[in-house]
């Protein structure tokens, strides 16, 4: 799968999404169910823009202090036993798991909580190897595995597009199960298939939430437990890590995995928030081998550029949750394992224009994400610089030649007051050849007098609601001028 997540364009997957109402009820609930949770989480604080400052000064300080914190860390890994690979590329990351793997001889495979792992194709390659069982224990992305390794749609509901249902019908036919729907008993089920395999696994690899600079070890926050067993029981342990994941001690992340929990899932802390690394020697369990592969794969692309903010992400998902974009399209139409708003920045920085040149268009430019970021990413402001670089750039077909006319001839009609008033005299007798009604864009050209819309304008039409002008009697101008007549003001 890697950072891709289709082949098809992103009309082709535009089509699909549209057509997909399930996942898009789905979509509508969570966001409208996660706005309670959150705010209200948010809301205990009692001063929670001054914790977005804190988080902002966090993430923005060990960014800029990158090489000094990762060099720590490392030192510090190394000074517990450990190991620390410096991954550049995917392949990289991919050949130095292989070779662990395979000088462990192991043939049984855990994984818990990792973006990263799914982003530099860590499954496939395990599967390639063809002697390694690998599993994984997210219990969304055991669901997602088990339906034929399907794409997710959220990050941090992977599998928010599947229904208990359909959960159901795959269980049925790929695990033997024979049970009813009920979220309970098919949880069960994917335990008991899961706990059979911890207890021969022989490596587990997990992502983290935060990195410690200052103890050398992973901080990883989860609701389900499958992590700190994932961590626990092989005597192999591998992290996957974006090099950004960095914090310089324990406090600062304590106060990202506030906001991480309340900004996720409106939690004032999640179930489980774990502080990991290689076995101590008055430990009774945890790893005996401990290996950190920090990865790269792009993200230095964003150092020293105007995309740096997009680094300090903590990947809780607010911004999907707010999005009217995502709201209607859902996440696999992005192409994208990072969806919504956030992944519309991260993809191209990552992958490339040519490849997600589309996403940084997939907005609104409301700004609900910027605001609602924990972290106070500006992300609907790095989304118009991405536009910028596109328009700029010839190569990407963008030059911006027919919006800048387009812009031009906006702003020479309503900077004139005889030109604006024209054109709102002609609104409601330009769309007179429409029905006498509100209509939705979905039977606007079937039923009026225009029967197709022109390829210029098919992508606005076939997702907006276009009521009918007012008449000029009732614009607002005209009212609003006669009211102050009456009333005498």
């Amino acid at each position: 799968m890697g950072l891709s997540t289709s082949t098809k364009t992103f009309a082709e997957r535009l089509e699909e999404s549209k057509n997909d109402k399930f996942a898009q009820a789905a979509v509508a609930k969570a966001q409208d169910a996660q706005w309670i949770k959150r705010e209200g989480a948010r809301e205990e604080l009692g001063n929670w823009e001054e914790w977005r400052l804190h988080g902002e000064a966090i993430r923005k300080h060990a960014i800029e202090h990158l090489p000094h914190y990762l060099t720590e860390f490392s030192d510090q890994v190394a000074a517990r036993g450990g190991h620390v690979f410096f991954a550049k590329t995917a392949k990289e990351a991919q050949e130095y798991v292989r070779d662990v793997i395979v000088q462990k001889k192991a043939t049984h495979v855990v994984k818990s909580k990792s973006m990263v792992t799914t982003e530099v194709d860590i499954d496939p390659m395990l599967v390639a190897l063809g002697n390694v069982e690998v599993l994984e224990t997210d219990l969304a992305e055991f669901i997602l595995q088990v339906a034929d390794w399907d794409e997710p749609s959220h990050i941090v509901f992977p599998a928010l597009h599947k229904n208990r249902d359909q959960i159901r019908e795959i269980f049925a036919k790929k695990l033997g199960y024979t049970g009813d729907n009920d979220p309970v008993n098919l949880a069960r089920c994917a335990r008991d298939t899961m706990r059979k395999l911890f207890l021969k696994s022989e490596v587990g690899i997990t992502g983290c939430n935060f990195a410690i600079a200052n103890t050398g070890q992973i901080n990883l926050s989860t609701n389900e437990g499958n992590a700190d067993l994932t961590i626990s029981i092989p005597k192999t342990q591998i992290v996957l890590m974006g090099m950004e994941r960095i914090v310089p001690s324990i406090q600062e992340a304590e106060v990202l995995d506030n906001l991480l929990a309340r900004s996720a899932v409106g939690q004032k802390l999640t179930t489980y928030v774990t502080f990991a690394g290689k076995k101590a020697a008055d430990e009774s369990d945890g790893p005996e081998d401990f290996h950190v592969v920090i990865v790269d794969n792009g993200r230095s692309n964003a150092l020293g550029t105007d995309f740096q903010p997009v680094l300090q992400c903590i990947r809780c998902g607010a911004c999907l949750n707010v999005c009217p974009v995502y709201r209607q399209i859902g996440g696999h139409a992005y192409g994208s394992i990072y969806p919504g708003p956030i992944g519309s920045i991260l993809s191209p920085v990552l992958g490339g224009y040519e490849k997600y040149g589309d996403l940084p268009y997939a907005s609104s430019l409301c700004g609900a994400c910027t605001t609602t970021c924990p972290v106070k990413i500006p992300i609907h402001n790095l989304l118009i610089e991405h536009r910028k670089v596109m328009e700029d750039d010839l190569k990407m077909h963008h030059d911006g030649a027919f919006m800048n006319f387009e812009m031009n001839t906006i702003g020479s009609g309503t900077s004139h007051k005889w030109m604006f008033s024209m054109a709102q005299q002609m609104a409601h007798t330009g769309l007179s050849t429409l029905p006498k009604e509100e209509v939705s864009v979905s039977n606007m050209f079937e039923r009026g007098a225009v029967k197709a819309a022109p390829a210029i304008a098919k992508g606005w039409t076939d997702v907006r609601s276009l009521p009918v002008a007012p008449k000029s009697k009732d614009q607002f101008r005209k009212w609003y001028k006669n009211h102050k007549k009456e009333s005498g003001k």
